[in-house]
């Protein structure tokens, strides 16, 4: 098979092309140029061969979005070691439990994440170091492994390249899902440059003048994406935020550093709607992006008028890496995931496995395309249910319109049946955040005294509004059929949501339980 190297390709050959002057990243107003990118590459390569890192051993990653995560990720990619970058927004024992399940030899953390080391040799047998990405914050204990400052790895002359090939094993990404069981997702070196040369390319049009910035952390597929395999796959540049975004520290950044291309999840967006910034904040910014979450329609109109670009909505899932469903610059339908990436196909089955042909028929969302992962680490059951031949079963149920649009309706849990008839909790929720008050939403199935499924909406007020729940479902009578409208509404300060973004409508339901 012909000799590849993900990090090689999306680095090297900027270098040997001419272009190591441009910038690769810009790091809270410091900027990082290619051929600096690369010797801060080539120096995680001898810290890897120092610390004995075998080829396909696998380092966990618990880093801020800072220089530190590129270099260790592809510098693990350079020296054909799996990087498995994780969550800084979960726990000291959530991180540890997955780092035990990965079996990794080598931690590298933030300073800020320098307490967790304890926690992780207790979990994880098979560790043996720790690289702290920062500098010393004053004397402790003893560690239980070897524990090191990347600061002590000297700069290293060119490094070789791993002999890998397209199908090697590259990297690993967990996946939070919605039950708060993570599985590894391990995707082969082809992956990134397959969403380079499909979703970058063709919807997005990268090109070596864009500037990309993401709410979406690098941990995450969708920010990995969008912060460093987009910018370094045409020589751009990836703008990183170490810090946990807000919408006014994320609006300042914005006006500071000048993107083009900007990536959110519905739920940011809506956030950066109520906050207080100027129209002009992203007068930079040639479209939005968003995933994780279907965008209400409302949310998008608002959006595109008030900043004055058009933001495109999408699907993606941690299995195939990134958006594989998406609207497009100067097509875009609110409300709708758009259409089918270049390079990837789409089809809806049903329960039990036939295609759905009907044009407005919900089905189950299935994806085959290039960068799909090879598998769950460790998890048989759920690889056979979810990878089915060439064929990505995604847990998402979708409508295609008969000119080729296709429209989230819920996860395969997610959907209500009231009164014997399907209801959509993303055609509720797109109901509801169109009223004045109403920041966000999500419904939810309840069983009422009867035994029956009922639905229930939980919503969040706009920022110096509060919500009349008697004028909320006039809104809704007015707007939708009987059955679908909510039977009860809550008013919640904020709605439970994964790493991801994602709305936890389980935890929602458990609410909901003791009334049942």
């Amino acid at each position: 098979m012909t000799s590849y190297n993900a990090a090689a390709w999306l680095v090297d050959r900027h270098l040997a092309a001419g272009r190591g002057d441009r910038t690769a990243f810009r790091v809270e107003g410091v900027s990082t140029d290619y051929a600096a990118l690369q010797r801060a590459v080539f120096r995680v390569q001898r810290a890897l061969r120092a610390l004995d890192v075998r080829r396909g051993e696998r380092v966990a990653l618990v880093l801020d979005d800072e220089l530190a995560f590129p270099a260790w990720f592809l510098g693990a990619l350079r020296s054909g070691v799996v990087p498995v970058p994780l969550s800084t927004m979960l726990t000291q024992a959530e991180v540890a439990a997955i780092v035990a399940d990965a079996g990794a030899g080598v931690a590298v953390l933030s300073q800020g994440y320098a307490g967790y080391v304890d926690a992780l040799a207790a979990a994880d047998p098979d560790l043996r170091h720790a690289v702290i990405a920062g500098e010393p914050v004053g004397a402790g204990g003893a560690a239980p492994v070897a524990t090191h400052r990347w600061s002590s790895f000297t700069d290293a002359d060119e490094s070789p390249v791993a002999a890998t090939n397209p199908d090697s094993p590259a990297f690993w990404l967990y996946s939070s899902g919605t039950t708060g069981v993570p599985k590894g997702v391990m995707h082969r070196h082809a992956s990134p440059q397959a969403t380079a040369d499909t979703y970058a390319r063709e919807i997005l049009a990268i090109g070596p003048d864009d500037r990309c910035l993401s709410v979406a952390k690098l941990f995450f597929a969708y920010g990995l994406g969008n912060s460093l395999t987009f910018p370094l796959a045409t020589g751009a540049c990836g703008i990183l935020n170490p810090r946990p975004p807000t919408p006014a520290d994320v609006g300042a950044l914005v006006r500071e550093e000048q993107p083009t291309l900007f990536f959110a999840s519905p739920g940011f967006v809506a956030g950066l709607l109520d906050a207080d910034i100027p129209d002009s904040t992203f007068a930079s910014v040639r479209a939005t992006v968003t995933a994780g979450e279907a965008l209400p329609a409302d949310l998008q109109r608002r959006f595109s008028a008030r900043f004055g670009h058009p933001v495109l909505d999408g699907i993606g899932t941690t299995e195939a890496l990134h958006i594989f469903v998406s609207n497009r610059i100067g097509e875009e339908r609110p409300g709708t995931s758009g259409k089918p990436v270049p390079g990837y196909e789409a089809r809806l089955v049903d329960d039990v496995g036939d295609l759905v042909a009907t044009a407005e028929t919900p089905g189950y969302l299935q994806v085959r395309g290039p960068s799909l992962a090879t598998g769950y680490w460790s998890r048989d059951t759920a690889t056979r249910a979810a990878f089915q031949g060439e064929w990505l079963a995604t847990g998402d149920v979708y409508t295609r319109s008969e000119d080729g649009f296709w429209t989230f309706l819920g996860r395969n849990s997610d959907m209500i049946k009231a009164g014997g008839i399907w209801v959509s909790p993303a055609e509720v929720e797109s109901v509801l955040i169109e009223h004045p008050d109403v920041l966000e939403a999500a419904v939810v199935g309840s069983r009422d005294g009867a035994g029956l499924e009922t639905t229930v909406a939980f919503v969040v007020a706009r920022q110096g509004r509060e919500i009349d729940v008697a004028a909320l479902d006039a809104h809704c009578r007015s707007r939708m059929a009987a059955f679908k409208r909510p039977r009860e509404v809550h008013v919640v300060v904020e709605l439970p949501k994964t790493a991801t973004g994602k709305i936890q409508r389980f935890a929602l339901r458990n609410r909901l339980a003791p009334a049942s």
